[in-house]
């Protein structure tokens, strides 16, 4: 015997489609807010820092050091905003934020350095932002080195004894969009899916159907999995344009197999649609549906995936809460297919893991929704 009548399965996801055309907002909920969520943090959220202000402190103004300064505007990451006269002009600066490095050029700079001698060169790096200031000493010190070392060589008539040449894989151009846009579509689809299931029993209780449709000979698994096809076919949809736009709009490269993205991203979805229908059995108000919808997709897709803060640099308790995420496994798994092309015999695991998931959301719905029948 079939665990699932068709004709009963396909009234109740015929019910669902006819409830969502009749709430504009649901339906605003499923196809717009992905959207504009995408472009809204595609363009607010960037990790790259390319101008960063600088002021200088020239005590020499030797030929040596404008071509330390020349290094400087050269390398496309910095922007000299104004000469000081004296280091007491540091501070006030560094304060009204006019810029975050200020770079001292000691006296006697050319001379030490076409002498073969030791020339200090001092950054005063605003700290206020360990994040900026932190890739601000890295540049610095890069071109302060690389000027360095050219200098040495120049002045000895010797080649460097070592050249390194640099390849960077899956993001030649180190550009943050590329790993943003990716890790979005997880988070915001994570968001979107907990959110429409999270009000489809709530709405049943609000609008007094929840008694008709218990009173059908229509089974839990039934309620459940008619409730989540129309969703899912949402969330696939909501995928592909998300994916599309990350491509057209912000150029992200896609390197991947289509198919084995949609094939993800339906395990994923019905996992997390399972967690909403969840949160829905259990608040049998919309509001209250949404509120627990919202912490409990917003907050760990955002911080608990993987998108904004590396999962090594949590601390133990966080990092173990983390493997309930399925966000974590499906930024993976976006990321890899976007940027590296790699396909089921990488991401296998990740994939493993979101069917599990997809498994205990079903299971968990169903248990729920019993003690609503019930």
């Amino acid at each position: 015997m079939s665990l699932v009548d068709r004709t009963r399965l396909a009234a109740v996801a015929r019910k669902e489609v006819l409830q969502l055309r009749r709430d504009p907002r649901s339906l605003i909920l499923a196809f717009l807010l992905p959207v504009l969520l995408l472009v809204f943090f595609g363009y607010a959220i960037s990790w790259d820092v390319t101008d960063i202000r600088m002021v200088v402190l020239d005590q020499d103004h030797g030929e040596r050091a404008r071509a330390l300064l020349d290094a400087f505007r050269a390398s496309g990451r910095f922007t000299i905003v104004g000469d000081l006269a004296r280091s007491a002009e540091i501070g006030p600066v560094l304060d009204r934020g006019r810029a975050r490095l200020a770079l001292v050029i000691p006296p006697r700079f050319d001379a030490d350095l076409g002498g073969g001698r030791v020339a200090p060169v001092q950054a005063i790096v605003d700290g206020s932002d360990a994040n900026t200031a932190t890739i601000t000493i890295g540049f610095a010190q890069a071109i302060v080195q690389q000027f360095s070392a050219q200098a040495l060589f120049a002045t000895r008539r010797v080649r460097l004894p070592v050249t390194p040449e640099t390849r960077i894989w899956y993001n030649e151009e180190l550009a943050s969009r590329n790993m943003i846009v990716p890790g979005l579509v997880a988070v915001i689809m994570m968001i979107i899916a907990g959110l429409l299931t999270s009000l489809t029993i709530a709405r049943e209780w609000e609008r007094g159907t929840m008694e008709q449709l218990a009173s059908t000979p229509v089974t839990r698994l039934e309620v459940v999995l008619g409730k989540l096809l129309p969703y899912l076919g949402i969330g696939l949809v909501d995928v592909a344009a998300c994916s599309l736009l990350g491509v057209i709009v912000f150029r992200v490269p896609f390197r991947g197999d289509v198919l084995f993205l949609m094939a993800a991203s339906f395990a994923f979805l019905v996992g997390t649609l399972g967690l909403g229908l969840v949160i829905s059995a259990l608040a049998r108000n919309q509001l209250l549906a949404t509120q627990i919808g919202m912490i409990a997709t917003f907050l760990p897709g955002f911080l608990l995936s993987g998108f904004m803060f590396p999962i090594d640099t949590l601390p133990f308790a966080l990092r173990l809460i983390t493997y309930l995420v399925p966000a974590r496994y499906f930024l993976v798994v976006t990321r890899g297919i976007f940027l590296k092309g790699v396909g089921p015999v990488v991401l296998w695991s990740q994939g493993l893991l979101m069917v599990l998931y997809a498994l205990a959301g079903l299971a968990f719905a169903v248990r729920n929704f019993r003690k609503v029948l019930g």
